[in-house]
């Protein structure tokens, strides 16, 4: 049995916080907390090495750029790709999905193609196609799932025959927990001719994920959901798209020479890091990597595994809950609601347990429309949570059915 939320827990600064002692953070799917190492590294770079990045021929600014530039090589350790200029650091995965959106393909798409995406995507991986078939009078057209929150890849299979130009798609469903079978689906858009924009923000912090094992064009992923600083993100872009993508954003740093009437770009990545970056962000990524490598992805996976599959088990034996996503092979994040109980209530009720949930539609409303709701609440787990928390928010939902007795 993983004893690692207990063995890791005080690294955390902010479960060791007087204000903060009994908390239960099962919101982990929408931000992760950081780890004393991540805080530090981010602290030591504005103590010891601030400066500007790529533009100073001085000692400071040289590490500056060298600090910058290592945490890019261990992204691209991390996710297996085959080479660092595949990285380009964004804000987060949304910029990343709409940097894929306008850099590329804004450039190939032409009118009449088709675009596929699921139902069960986060807004992130959905509007930005959406406005991009209304640029370029394309169809988007929608992969379904069924009741147990799978996708129906027979559907798939036949969108595929359209000939689609881009498919995009989550490995793990945020408001579902469902872990899609991208390595297939990867395989037979390919055949058929799609270039696949993978979302990984609920897959990377929870997994190991190679994008050269899965042969993916683009994946994006945010640092502040795998124990990273806010606002620092990832794309990944195959290098077999470079000569088609185009910088969106102009000005310093981007440039390799600039006339009187014209520029010349950058080469990769830099070419779309426009002006000063989140510096002391992507050393915070790269420490955030440097701790999960330590644990190992496959003890992070194995706690995800248990954690899970213990609340699921639990929670299954509640009156009156409805859990949605599927009951086998289910990411950390379990959505459901109790009868008669709104998630604002209920999420309302548990904080006064100190048990923080997610109540709401996730940014997944296209989910909720399926089934039928307004919202849900959301327990999410991490590699700090324990069993002991998912007992705690057990006995929290009883409470909460007692408490609401009387409105019932």
């Amino acid at each position: 049995m993983s004893n690692l939320g207990h063995t890791i827990r005080r690294e955390f600064p902010l479960f060791n916080d007087p204000a903060n002692q009994g908390l239960v953070y099962l919101d982990n799917a929408a931000t992760t907390q950081r780890p004393r190492q991540v805080v530090e590294a981010m602290q030591d770079f504005y103590y010891h090495d601030n400066a500007n990045p790529h533009r100073g021929a001085y000692r400071l600014a040289e590490r500056a750029t060298q600090s910058y530039e290592d945490a890019r090589d261990k992204v691209a350790g991390f996710i297996g790709a085959a080479s660092s200029e595949e990285i380009i650091f964004t804000r987060n995965a949304t910029e990343a999905v709409n940097l894929v959106a306008y850099a590329w393909a804004d450039h190939v798409l032409q009118e009449g193609d088709d675009i596929i995406v699921t139902e069960m995507e986060h807004h992130s991986n959905l509007v930005p196609w959406q406005m991009l078939a209304q640029r370029h009078h394309a169809s988007l057209r929608y992969v379904g799932f069924d009741g147990q929150g799978q996708l129906q890849l027979d559907q798939f299979d036949a969108l595929l025959r359209l000939r689609p130009r881009i498919v995009a798609v989550t490995q793990v469903s945020n408001a579902l927990g469902t872990i899609n079978p991208v390595a297939e689906m990867i395989r037979r858009a390919h055949a058929a001719g799609a270039v696949v924009v993978l979302d990984g923000a609920q897959s990377v912090p929870h997994m190991a994920v190679n994008v050269t094992e899965l042969d993916v064009d683009f994946l994006v992923f945010s640092g502040h959901k795998m124990l990273g600083p806010l606002g620092i993100g990832v794309l990944y872009a195959h290098k077999r798209l470079h000569s088609a993508m185009q910088p969106v954003l102009y000005g310093g740093d981007m440039i390799s020479n600039v006339d009187y009437d014209h520029s010349d770009w950058n080469d990769m990545p830099w070419k779309f890091e426009a002006g000063t970056q989140n510096v002391a962000g992507a050393v915070g990524l790269a420490a955030a990597i440097d701790f999960l490598r330590d644990l190992g992805m496959d003890a992070v996976a194995e706690h995800d595994r248990l954690l899970t599959g213990y609340a699921l088990e639990q929670l299954q034996q509640l009156d009156g809950i409805t859990l949605y996503g599927p009951r086998r092979n289910h990411g950390p994040a379990i959505s459901f609601n109790l009868t008669g109980i709104h998630p604002h209530d209920l999420a309302t009720y548990l904080d006064q347990a100190s048990i923080a949930v997610r109540s709401g539609h996730h940014c997944a409303q296209i989910v909720m429309k399926k089934l039928g709701l307004a919202a849900t609440a959301r327990a999410s787990f991490y590699i700090y949570n324990t069993l002991e928390e998912v007992d705690r928010l057990i006995a929290g939902l009883n409470q909460a059915k007692d408490y609401f007795k009387k409105w019932l």
